[in-house]
Formats: C-alpha cells, sequence, structure tokens
C-alpha cells in the first residue's frame, strides 16, 4: 500500500522543506517517492488561480486527485500544500482513505513573515495580494483537529520533522515496516 503525506501549514512554515529531506531519507530506505507541490500544480493550470475560497477550493482538489493518481505509481507522495481549510483536508481525507497521513507544519505567523522567501507577506501587507492567508481577516488559516503529525518548526529542524515523521510511519502500530513489507 501507498501513502500519500499530506504536508499543511501556511506559507513558509517550512512543508516544501520537509518534503524534501524526507524524500532524501525515503529514498535512502530503498522507498519510491513522488514530491507534489501545491504552488507547481497551481502554475500548470492554463487558468490561474488566485486566493479566492473557490479557487483554493478547486486547486486543493486538482492537488488530492493528482496525488491519488501517483499514489498509484509511487510508495509514497509528498504533498506540500497550505490547504487552510479543514473541509478541503477531510474531503482530500475521504478521498484518499487509508493512504492519506497529515502533517501539521506549525509555525507561528511571524516566524512565516520573516522567512518570507517568495516576498508574499510583504506583498499581502501592502494590498498587491489580498485575500492572503493567514493575513486576511476573511481568510485564516485553520489548523487541523487531528493531524497524525504536528510539527513545530520554529523550534525544530528539519532533520527532528524527519525524524518524527519516520518514526510514526515506520513504528510497530503503523501498517508499513522498515523492510518496506
Amino acid at each position: 500500500m501507498s501513502f500519500v503525506i499530506w504536508f499543511t501549514g501556511l506559507s513558509g512554515s517550512g512543508k516544501s522543506t520537509l518534503a524534501e529531506a524526507l524524500t532524501k531519507e525515503l529514498q535512502g530506505r530503498g522507498e519510491n517517492v513522488f514530491v507534489v507541490d501545491g504552488d507547481e500544480v497551481r502554475a500548470l493550470r492554463k487558468e490561474k488561480f488566485g486566493f479566492s475560497r473557490e479557487d483554493i477550493r478547486e486547486n486543493n482538489r486538482l492537488v488530492t486527485e493528482y496525488a491519488r493518481e501517483k499514489s498509484e505509481e509511487y510508495d509514497f507522495v509528498l504533498v506540500s500544500v497550505i490547504a487552510p481549510y479543514e473541509e478541503d483536508r477531510k474531503r482530500a481525507r475521504q478521498i484518499l482513505g487509508e493512504k492519506y497521513v497529515e502533517v501539521f507544519v506549525d509555525c507561528p505567523l511571524g516566524t512565516c513573515e520573516a522567512r518570507d522567501v517568495k516576498g508574499l507577506y510583504q506583498k499581502a501587507r501592502s494590498g498587491e495580494i489580498t485575500n492572503f492567508i493567514g493575513v486576511a481577516d476573511t481568510h485564516p488559516y485553520e489548523k487541523p483537529i487531528s493531524p497524525e503529525i504536528t510539527i513545530r518548526t520554529d523550534s525544530l529542524s528539519a532533520g527532528e520533522g524527519v525524524k518524527m515523521i519516520t518514526r510514526f510511519l515506520f513504528s510497530s502500530d503503523f501498517e508499513i515496516k522498515d523492510d518496506g513489507v
């Protein structure tokens, strides 16, 4: 059985960094891994998505469907997407079923803004981007209710986060074992 590791958190929280580090760890264990980045899926669309609720919902639906397709070919599909709404994450969990493992990449807004690699928070604060998740009152980030794993990236390194994830994935309580069976 394959698994979809769904990284959710604010922009700049460290989702992609964790996904990249986990990819290296899993590949080192001989696992077949594919990474789906929400920004990349968004950029591939002919019609460009904005930050409206409808656009976010549709982008998350497309990401979920794409992850489901890729999970037929790979042992692990790592999805790095803000997915700010609990309703959308619930739908992803329903579509993906037992394959779905939610990782909440928890990081305070101030730390995310300080990282702001893409300059998005600055654009949102200046009014250049409206409805930006976590900044606009109308578009809050809804923290996950019951993720399988929560990683505080303001106090843990990517390596420590990867250890937490692999401990979960390869524990005797979880379905896959260290030998891949």
